[in-house]
């Protein structure tokens, strides 16, 4: 075999060997932590958009899943003042994180933690895969219209595993913190709500559309009411 035929063996064997290292997760590529079926979950730690693997679960702590609705290509809805939804749902589930993060007992989770599209599916599948104690999804409402439409509606989806009961003391205490209109507690077939396998309720907070309601919601007074509020509810909820 000439010099040339055994450089070729040599490069050919070394590919052999990465590739069965590779297979055996001794070396992996991309750089990316991936936990479960490859999708990247959150940590509750960075809220920079930094992903990390998630640990496992602490003894006696509760898993918390908070999804900022929308994001990315999916600004939701406009509001009178020209902010989008999605600014809107991601700065108040960072404070409802922080405010999680000082309770020992909890470890919460952001769905995203900058400005990217997540599709609704994939939303419910970290809490799903995380085997999370509830799911929190978090929304600015709209209305076009010429009426002016105001207060705080909240949604679940399944029954029997506590998603009601959370949705209406969530609710309950919205509308207590930011004093807006009630406009009920419904069940609705939405999609990251259906996905869901642990309990998931859908906050529409307020109408973004509406002046009164925006002035509060954009507010970083009005976003601290609305996060301690639900905060409150979480820990009530899993303090019984």
């Amino acid at each position: 075999m000439g010099r040339s035929g055994k450089v070729a063996y040599f490069i050919a064997f070394l590919g052999i060997v990465i590739v069965l290292l590779s297979f055996g997760g001794v070396i992996t590529f991309g750089g990316e932590d991936k936990v479960g079926s490859g999708h990247r979950f959150l940590s509750s730690a960075p809220a920079t958009g930094e992903e990390v693997p998630v640990p496992d679960r602490s003894e006696g702590k509760y898993r918390i899943v908070i999804d900022p609705g929308h994001g990315g290509k999916d600004p939701g809805a406009s509001s009178v003042s020209g902010r989008e939804e999605k600014e809107f749902s991601l700065a108040l589930a960072r404070k409802v994180v922080d405010l999680l993060r000082q309770d020992p007992k909890f470890e919460p989770y952001l769905t995203r933690t900058n400005d990217e599209f997540i599709e609704l599916e994939d939303r419910s599948k970290v809490a799903n895969e995380l085997h999370a104690d509830a799911l929190i999804s978090l929304h600015g409402n709209t209305y076009e219209g010429p009426e002016n439409v105001s207060g705080t509606e909240t949604y679940y989806y399944a029954e029997g595993d506590g998603s009601r009961d959370l949705a209406e003391d969530i609710h309950q205490h919205l509308i207590e913190a930011l004093d807006f209109r009630d406009r009920g507690v419904r069940q609705e077939d939405w999609k990251v709500l259906r996905t869901s396998k642990v309990p998931a309720v859908l906050a529409e907070i307020g109408f973004l559309t509406n002046a009164e309601n925006e002035s509060v919601l954009l507010s970083e007074a009005g976003q601290d009411k609305a996060a301690k509020a639900i905060v409150e509810v979480l820990k009530d909820y899993f303090g019984k």
